[in-house]
């Protein structure tokens, strides 16, 4: 069975074959940006490496900016469940602030190249930033629920915080670890649990 994740990208839905084609695309971009760094990353070696025509490999990314922006969205979609709702509220957002924040910890310059690509001005990037935008916001609405004072006012400083921690992390001022522990203090503190 497949997930709407394995059968839709950000350009067009997929076979079963496409599919596959894309899931080793993105594997050999974290391969090459975790060798040789973000700057050495060419769509033309992601298709070489992952055995595709690089016609074929442009079909699916306009850029490496692109393809590094769906990286990190499809670890995002599925490192990152729904809210468990037998939890507080501070619990279920401390759950989607740590979920979010240890997406790419520990892979070397990932981090980095993913902070480039979302920020870059490609229009399927920018596309992704809104679809990864609106995903954090739905998983942090649904962890703030009713029960708070101004949830959208909560839901909007916790997307604050989690942008300008991750921006952090990706620049390598702090380890991914390391970010989830203040995003999640600075939550308690927004939610009164300090």
């Amino acid at each position: 069975m497949s997930t709407p994740l394995e059968t839709e990208s950000t350009r067009r839905r997929l076979t079963p074959q496409q599919a596959e084609k894309i899931a080793k695309m993105t594997d050999a971009a974290v391969e090459i940006v975790l060798a040789d760094g973000f700057d050495k990353l060419s769509v033309r070696d992601v298709a070489k490496r992952a055995g595709v025509a690089p016609a074929t490999a442009y079909t699916y990314f306009s850029s490496k900016g692109h393809l590094v922006a769906e990286v990190f969205w499809r670890r995002l979609a599925v490192g990152v469940p729904e809210p468990d709702p037998s939890l507080s509220a501070f619990d279920r957002v401390a759950q989607v602030l740590h979920g979010v924040s240890m997406v790419v910890a520990g892979e070397g310059q990932l981090g980095g190249a993913v902070t480039v690509a979302l920020l870059s001005d490609d229009p399927e990037s920018q596309h992704l930033r809104l679809r990864i935008g609106g995903f954090i916001h739905d998983r942090l609405a649904a962890a703030v629920g009713d029960g708070v004072d101004d949830p959208q006012g909560l839901v909007d400083a916790l997307q604050m915080l989690y942008a300008g921690g991750l921006v952090t992390a990706g620049m390598g001022h702090l380890s991914y670890e390391a970010t989830s522990a203040r995003l999640i203090a600075a939550a308690a503190r927004l939610m009164g649990q300090s």
